[in-house]
């Protein structure tokens, strides 16, 4: 097991409102768009019964889809006062590692258009975008699709 497996834990039911308030927390940075992101109201119920959303001690979540050919990393949230201590990184190491171990060679994800900040942290990363779209449920919202392959 890896540092990052041992880090992340998948989140239970116990973890509902520590979850939806440091998702709250980690978005309230996103300053200047006409409403708050969608994964700021997301009811965490189904997806930890389902196993998708993993925490990163009290500071660092991640929620993961996966699909038949890639898993997507739905969402990756931090504390802002941790952000540049690599708490980011982690999460993102776990779905990697999940996603080789479940037999998938790519990790996908989107993230919005201006968030030029999460953009540059995903390419050092090795995520490259694979496209440009508008975000279905936030007309006028840019998402800019990533993915990496992994060996």
């Amino acid at each position: 097991m890896s540092k990052a497996s041992s880090e992340i834990r998948l989140a239970t039911a116990a973890d509902l409102e520590p979850l939806a308030a440091l998702s709250r927390a980690a978005y309230a940075i996103h300053e200047g768009l006409d409403r708050p992101p969608l994964p700021v109201s997301e009811d965490y119920a189904p997806r930890i019964a389902r196993g998708e959303v993993g925490l990163a001690g009290a500071d660092g979540l991640i929620v993961l889809e996966t699909r038949c050919d890639h898993l997507l990393i739905f969402k990756v949230a931090v504390r802002p006062e941790t952000h540049g201590q690599g708490l980011g990184r982690r999460p993102i190491a776990f779905a990697e590692e999940r996603a080789l171990s479940s037999g998938l060679g790519e990790v996908r994800l989107y993230t919005n258009g201006r968030w030029t900040r999460n953009i540059a942290l995903y390419e050092r990363l090795g995520y490259r975008a694979t496209g440009r779209r508008e975000n279905p449920a936030r007309p006028g919202w840019i998402l800019v699709d990533m993915a990496k392959t992994l060996a």
